[in-house]
């Protein structure tokens, strides 16, 4: 019933300790592993460590691997131990059986009258009697490589079905299963949850010899792997898993080597809650959670990288990291007590060097026809702003967008924090300055300095990563005397004209006559299902006009622009053009949208060659 008899190996040599109210069991001294589903002489062991205690989990380790027992598998035991203790002098025969199967004590005492079917039943073992399972069912634990600083639960949700199945660039393979009625499930295997215990075991060695060793070049990691590793082992996939967990950040390298990832949040207390990661706009709960460890190390990451405290005396921390999966950096917002329950963290990636327009016509955050539009006013010179609240999307949006400028354009980018995909931009060959602006006694250049800066740098586009300060009338005022005269686009709190008026206006003080300059008004704003352009307006003189509105499920064009009304088509339009050729242009920067949407064809901007 149990596998391997115990009376080929009758001996348990774990070590049992309780700490709190978890009980740790070593096994490195157990000719049987630890292995409670097999091994009756290892679960009296465990039974018996339990006592009264009020143990919620059991950690055996042994070799490279820990295992990890939760829920009803801790029930049962912990059921078992109070039973047998009770009992013993009164049915010595059947607490015996307690310890050894609590299942099999289980029916048999609830049969009983008197004492022990009293004890039975207070204790909680009778609650597993109605059960046609045997207690090894019971017995099967969450399987945690001792390397890692976070575990999983490799099991699928009872009620998901499987949407999407991807190997991401780390090796990691990412499931996202749907639910009824509930949030979707990101499920994670890192490459280490496919190792055996061997691979596993050679793994921890090689960690312990790395750092008695100080390695740390990629050449050390290999050669830490080699030096203890078996003529059948892996070495290039442990290396690489080695290198994660040790000079890495682990769990949050696979993470953001998805690239369709954007951001990773941590709720305190850390090691209590699963991790939750926006993905495609959608927000999802994760099977990943910290240990103790994978917050302390993250913690103590920012405080190096930042070279500020992060302690109970100043408990809140923003710094950013590099070189995490395929992100070009990282910003990571902390807090922990006492301004929280524990340790709590966002992790978002720079911007979105992965996105693009296509994309996002693809998840339905923008319909193509919109899309088309956005991307002819990027290569034709307009002002945009991008609004919405606060994690609606706005910097993917107009990070996208910056994608459409013309190969040639010159960039000139201002923001407080890297969010825009510069770097992405400068690898694929365009002409890009970034300048890093903040408001503060601390800051090197505030924004409104930043920005008379940059329309010093040469005529080019410009993209300011949110407008927020008094940089708003120093931009409004270049776009209003054609200082800044090529494309402008930057990203803002509000929704929909009257909001973003207001606070362009009433908020930053810019005149009502130089919030005219703004072509283009895209608000975006987040969904159910992730998020979504809910309305794109052109602005006039005195007011603004709807182009797109979202409805009944789609984003509708309104006839004003078939009609020939539309002032921003207008402006668009170059002087050997007509109105109704910016619009066949238009058109057919839609339709190759769609057709990729549809065949996986070539992306807008490979697409087209004019800009």
């Amino acid at each position: 019933m149990f596998g391997r008899s115990d009376s080929e190996n009758p001996e348990c040599g774990c070590t049992p300790t309780v700490r709190g109210t978890t009980l740790e069991v070593d096994t490195a001294e157990c000719p049987l592993d630890g292995i409670l589903k097999e091994h009756s002489a290892c679960r009296r062991t465990v039974i018996e460590a339990i006592g009264s205690a009020p143990i919620e989990r059991i950690t055996l380790s042994a070799r490279g691997v820990d295992r990890l027992y939760e829920g009803e598998a801790v029930d049962v035991l912990r059921a078992a131990s109070h039973f047998a203790s009770r009992v013993s002098g009164r049915a010595n025969r059947l607490a015996t059986l307690a310890r050894e199967d609590p299942i099999g004590a289980a029916a048999e005492a609830s049969g009983r009258a008197g004492l022990v079917g009293e004890v039975a039943k207070t204790t909680g073992l009778t609650r597993f009697n109605d059960r046609s399972e045997t207690t090894a069912a019971f017995l099967e634990p969450r399987r945690i490589p001792r390397i890692t600083a976070s575990y999983l639960d490799t099991v699928p949700p009872e009620d998901g079905q499987l949407r999407v199945s991807r190997v991401v660039d780390s090796g990691a393979t990412v499931r996202i299963y749907d639910r009824p009625d509930q949030r979707s499930v990101y499920q994670l295997e890192p490459l280490e949850y496919t190792l055996d215990d061997d691979a596993l075991a050679t793994l921890a060695s090689a960690k312990d010899r790395l750092v008695s060793t100080e390695a740390g070049s990629p050449t050390d990691y290999r050669a830490a792997i080699s030096g203890v590793a078996g003529s059948n082992c892996p070495v290039d996939t442990l290396t690489e898993v080695l290198k994660k967990h040790t000079a890495g950040y682990g769990v949050f390298e696979d993470l953001f080597s998805d690239d369709r990832l954007s951001e990773v949040f941590v709720n305190a207390p850390a090691t209590e809650n699963p991790l939750y990661v926006r993905v495609d706009g959608a927000e999802l709960r994760t099977n990943v959670t910290l240990t103790e460890r994978g917050t302390d190390r993250l913690a103590a990451g920012l405080r190096t990288v930042s070279g500020v405290a992060f302690s109970r005396a100043a408990p809140t921390i923003d710094a950013t990291l590099s070189g995490i999966g395929q992100a070009d950096s990282i910003r990571v917002a902390g807090v922990r007590e006492p301004a929280s329950d524990g340790y709590a963290f966002a992790l978002r990636a720079e911007g979105t060097a992965q996105w693009r327009l296509q994309r996002l016509v693809d998840n339905g955050t923008v319909s193509a026809e919109a899309a088309a539009l956005l991307s002819v006013a990027m290569a034709r010179g307009a002002a945009m702003l991008v609004a919405g609240p606060r994690g609606a999307g706005k910097t993917t949006m107009a990070s996208a967008l910056l994608w459409e400028l013309p190969t040639e354009t010159r960039l000139l980018a201002i923001e407080d924090t890297p969010e825009l995909p510069v770097r992405a931009l400068q690898t694929a060959g365009r002409d890009v300055q970034r300048l890093e602006a903040a408001s503060g006694p601390d800051a090197a250049i505030d924004p409104a300095t930043a920005l008379r800066t940059a329309l010093r740098f040469g005529n080019g586009a410009l993209a300011v990563g949110e407008v927020r300060g008094e940089e708003a009338a120093v931009l409004y005022e270049a776009m209003r005397v054609g200082a800044a005269s090529d494309t402008v686009i930057g990203t803002i709190h509000g929704d929909g004209y009257d909001g973003v008026k207001e606070r362009v206006v009433a908020d930053l003080g810019v005149p009502e006559s130089s919030f005219a300059a703004t072509d283009l008004l895209v608000t975006i704003a987040p969904a159910p299902s992730g998020k979504r352009v809910t309305k794109i307006e052109e602005v006039l003189e005195g007011g603004s006009a709807t182009l797109f509105e979202y409805d009944d499920g789609a984003l509708d064009a309104s006839p004003r622009l078939e009609r020939g009304n539309s002032q921003i088509v207008t402006s668009l339009t170059r002087p050997d053009e007509t109105y109704a050729d910016t619009r066949q242009h238009i058109e057919e920067r839609a339709k190759t949208l769609q057709r990729s949407t549809l065949h996986g064809g070539p992306s807008p901007q490979e697409a087209h060659a004019d800009g």
